[in-house]
């Protein structure tokens, strides 16, 4: 029974059948990169007010905050990558809150994402800080006045005339429900403006609520 079942075993592997054997995510492998810019009201209504996080004091009128920094491929994306380089400090972690909402969300972010970056968790972290530097976000959604309704081309539309070396595929724009959720930037590995790959241009459809910061 037991020659049986070490055949049987021999025989998936073979014929790469067996899940368990599947090849790992490989740090610094990878296509390109998508910078996530979360709308940082919408979060602060559904999630963020209950948890009395500081990125949703009113007085700090938070638009939007980097969500993750995150390695790509032409088709998928890697996850929670082995990687040699040390895990940042919680100080080092701490410091990106101001960029990213909070220093608990970074050390996620390196934890899942970073580490497939092939980079150094300074290293990922100050390239979180590039790439957010290099997407100039649209004056007018930085201070809504007043809660809006837009449709996701109208979104893509203020980030193309602030960022001319976007175009239209290097852009998606996701919502949670009628609200806006994310503004999704396709980046090269030297984070400069490329279309993205056509697994994520998925933009929502129809107006999106924009609450006001603040």
């Amino acid at each position: 029974m037991k020659a049986l079942l070490a055949a049987a075993a021999a025989l998936l592997v073979a014929h790469g059948s067996c899940p368990a054997l599947a090849a790992e995510d490989v740090a610094g492998e990878f296509d390109y990169y998508v910078l996530a810019l979360s709308w940082s009201p919408a979060w602060c209504a559904t999630e963020g007010r209950g948890r009395d996080e500081p990125q949703c004091d009113p007085e700090r009128r938070t638009a939007f905050t980097v969500h993750g920094l995150w390695p790509q491929y032409e088709d998928g994306w890697p996850a929670d990558c082995a990687t040699s380089q040390r895990d940042p400090s919680r100080r080092d972690s701490a410091a990106m809150a101001d960029v990213m909402g909070s220093g608990g969300l970074a050390w996620y972010q390196w934890q899942k994402h970073g580490r497939c970056s092939g980079l150094s968790a300074r290293g990922y972290y100050q390239a979180v800080r590039d790439a957010a530097a290099a997407a100039e976000v649209p004056a007018l959604l930085k201070m809504l006045p007043r809660d809006v309704n837009l449709p996701a081309s109208v979104i893509e539309d203020a980030f193309i005339q602030a960022n001319p070396d976007m175009t239209r595929d290097g852009i998606t724009v996701t919502c949670n429900g009628t609200r806006l959720d994310e503004v999704r930037i396709c980046l090269t590995r030297d984070l400069q403006p490329r279309d993205c790959a056509p697994d994520i241009r998925r933009d929502c459809r129809g107006a999106l609520l924009m609450e006001a910061p603040g």
